[in-house]
């Protein structure tokens, strides 16, 4: 239940304050400061339980009202002291599903664990609400029976999509949508200075994942061309132009999973061009913000280093590997986007020159659906807001 000092405590499920993958961080961070300004309207009280897989990171940020709950497979089936006891504590339930986990895409044992967080919430009795994210898919007949079946049991569903909803819908979803966008685009970030004349800086996120091949090594996503050779050939255009430097940033920073890591495989690609600058390894999202928002122009395969280069003005093309990309972005109006399931290296080469020369462009269309998106998040704060009253009102009348 609430803590001692009339503090509602909100669960943050699938979030982190640990992970190597600054999405997910991201996510967290700005979801912590919607639900801060949602309690401030409600008038309320709020401290947070964050609940995620352990990592051996250090936290981004120590916070009072902050507590860090590291899971593990075990935790899912205890009876005591597990994930069960911790969601009991819980005053509201938030899942954002790691922002697209919810899905079985990524395997069955994710989607297992993603699913079964859920189901403990609903045994715990504690009101769940899935935050901004995307749902599906599931090319499973059983999997969209379950994820059905844990969500109708929910307070509220938020998707950051359009395209979410068009599949909540067809999966025979009958409650509540809230048609929201993703809660990155809160992200606070420090704007780095832009140097005056000089080369165009074009930033460049590789994701590790999709340059190894997925998880399976062997691509595990799809896409047209191997992302190997893509990259190659946009890194060998733009170090050919003396006006053009080209930095690597990475977004996802793993010691323990390779597969994963962005800023090894930038390291190794820096020892083929050796005109390229590597990014630091950012200790927390809003480092990595900060850093991109020095920037003239940005590509990326992680969608989060799209996002935190739409949201701090640079112009971006995000490179695509599901269907998230297009369902986040063309919700909000913004177009500029590569599909890496379905161009050809050769196209996404020519997309990327035509955004890059087109920039300022980009930048006007940006800024418009960059408040479209914010004015969606409003609708999910105003949500959150209505939940944690209705949490008080419980409270009180216990």
């Amino acid at each position: 239940m609430a803590q001692s000092g009339g503090q509602l405590r909100v669960g943050l499920q699938w979030h982190s304050m640990t992970s190597g993958n600054l999405g997910v961080g991201a996510l967290t961070l700005s979801n912590i400061a919607i639900v801060e300004e949602a309690a401030r309207k409600a008038r309320v009280g709020v401290e947070f339980v964050i609940l995620g897989w352990t990592d051996a990171d250090k936290p981004y940020f120590q916070r009072d009202n902050v507590e860090i709950i590291g899971l593990r497979m075990k935790d899912f089936v205890k009876p005591m002291g597990g994930l069960f006891s911790q969601l009991r504590r819980c005053d509201l339930v938030l899942d954002i599903g790691a922002g697209d986990s919810f899905a079985d895409i990524y395997g069955l044992k994710r989607f297992g664990t993603i699913l079964a967080s859920k189901a403990l919430t609903l045994l715990a009795r504690r009101p769940l609400m899935l935050s901004p994210q995307t749902i599906g898919p599931f090319k499973r007949p059983w999997v969209r029976k379950l994820a059905l079946a844990a969500m109708n049991r929910a307070e509220a569903v938020a998707t950051r999509d359009d395209m979410s909803i068009t599949f909540l819908r067809d999966l025979g979803f009958q409650g509540e949508i809230i048609a929201a966008s993703d809660v990155a685009l809160r992200l606070p970030f420090t704007q780095a200075e832009k140097p005056q004349g000089g080369p165009v800086r074009v930033g460049l996120n590789v994701s590790g994942l999709l340059f190894n091949g997925g998880y399976t090594r062997d691509n595990m996503f799809g896409l047209r061309s191997p992302y190997p050779e893509v990259i190659r050939a946009l890194l060998t255009d733009l170090t050919a132009r003396p006006d053009i430097e080209v930095h690597l940033v990475p977004h996802v920073i793993s010691e323990k999973f390779a597969v994963e890591d962005d800023h090894r495989t930038n390291l190794a690609l820096a020892k083929e061009f050796p005109g390229v600058i590597v990014a630091p390894r950012f200790c927390d999202p809003v480092a990595a913000k900060s850093y991109i928002s020095g920037l003239d122009f940005f590509a990326g395969g992680r969608m989060h280093a799209c996002i935190a280069a739409f949201s701090s003005g640079v112009p971006v093309l995000p490179m695509a590997y599901s269907r998230k990309f297009a369902g986040l972005f063309g919700a909000i109006g913004y177009t500029a986007l590569v599909d890496c399931t379905k161009d050809s290296t050769e196209e996404i080469v020519t997309a990327f020159d035509a955004a890059l020369a087109r920039r300022d462009e980009i930048a006007k269309e940006m800024a418009q659906s960059l408040t479209r998106g914010l004015d969606r998040l409003a609708l999910y704060e105003a949500a959150v807001t209505a939940q944690l009253a209705a949490a008080a009102a419980r409270r009180g009348g216990a």
